[in-house]
């Protein structure tokens, strides 16, 4: 199949390289514009634009996809795969392809619709989660879905662990619906609207830990907004970032927030009674380091208290 490819990040790095494995002809890459990175603010590639050089691929990096129609036209692609491209696709350009356009969510769709579902499910406390192959129309990740692909998600395991697996299993799913859709027998079903929900995009403030959710609410946003944007409080007037965390079986008596060091561990009170220990943090504008060394650097106190 003759195939048009929209994609930007790492996650979108290993469905073009299945897809180019596969044999399908891969006519164009499609990303987003190189951007400033690092303290040098040098530009650099898209993990995608990487990924189709090495593999001999004509990259393409328009500022605004909407303004491509004729050259996505003259592609004469059979379908058009997106995975992680960054920006809405106009009806005018889901209109060209025999086939339409194919979409990697990382989602068991209708949940987590939109641009961080791998950090919400984890965020909130979600035991499973998968990937589902979708026709993209005009909604937000509306389309109906081919097929689905699940997986367990562990009670340790952060968003960058999961983020991995998720795309490998996108990846081989895309491929197979693809096969499907040539020998024509892919059958896509509608969502079931009704039972949708929401993963916005991140904003710095969903890292802000509110100490009086419980402990297992506070470890799993933890887990789940890495590396951006984190979990982070205020600690003595200045920026606290937890880097690492759980729920501990030990009482910290005083309000939410409260801190205790015991036996060279530290732990914070929470929400509902329960406590979190805090295993790796970092300061504003130092390193990051083990709960025992800030304990002894800060010289934590029985008046200290996080969210203050």
């Amino acid at each position: 199949m003759k195939l048009v490819f929209l994609g930007t990040p790492e996650f979108a790095v290993p469905s073009l390289e299945a897809l180019v494995e596969a044999g399908h002809t891969v006519a164009a890459v499609y990303t987003q514009p190189d951007r400033p990175k690092g303290r040098g603010q040098q530009l650099a590639f898209p993990p995608v634009k990487e990924c189709a050089l090495r593999l001999g691929r004509e990259v393409r990096q328009p500022l605004k996809i909407r303004t491509c129609l004729d050259e996505l036209a003259a592609t004469g692609a059979d379908a058009m795969v997106v995975v992680g491209y960054g920006q809405i696709i106009p009806q005018s350009i889901i209109d060209l392809p025999k086939y339409g356009i194919f979409n990697v969510h990382a989602s068991l769709l209708p949940k987590y619709r939109g641009a961080a579902p791998i950090q919400w499910a984890v965020a909130n406390g979600e035991t499973s989660t998968g990937v589902a192959i979708m026709q993209i129309e005009a909604g937000l990740d509306t389309g109906p879905v081919f097929d689905i692909a699940t997986t367990e998600i562990g009670s340790e395991e952060t968003s960058l662990d999961l983020a991995p697996r998720l795309a490998a299993m996108g990846a081989s799913l895309m491929v197979d619906v693809l096969k499907r859709v040539e020998a024509g027998i892919a059958k896509a079903v509608p969502q079931d609207h009704g039972h949708a929900t929401l993963a916005p995009i991140l904003k710095k403030e969903d890292g802000l830990i509110d100490w009086s959710r419980p402990a297992a609410e506070i470890h799993n946003r933890s887990r789940g907004f890495l590396p951006w944007p984190g979990a982070w409080t205020a600690f003595r007037g200045e920026r606290l970032n937890i880097w690492k965390c759980r729920p501990a079986e030990v009482e910290v008596p005083g309000p939410p927030g409260k801190l205790a060091a015991l036996h060279r561990r530290l732990f914070a009170s929470c929400g509902v009674g329960s406590a979190l220990e805090l295993i790796e943090v970092q300061q504003e504008g130092r390193k990051r380091v083990t709960a025992e060394a800030f304990i002894n650097g800060a010289r934590i106190a029985g008046e200290d208290r996080l969210g203050e």
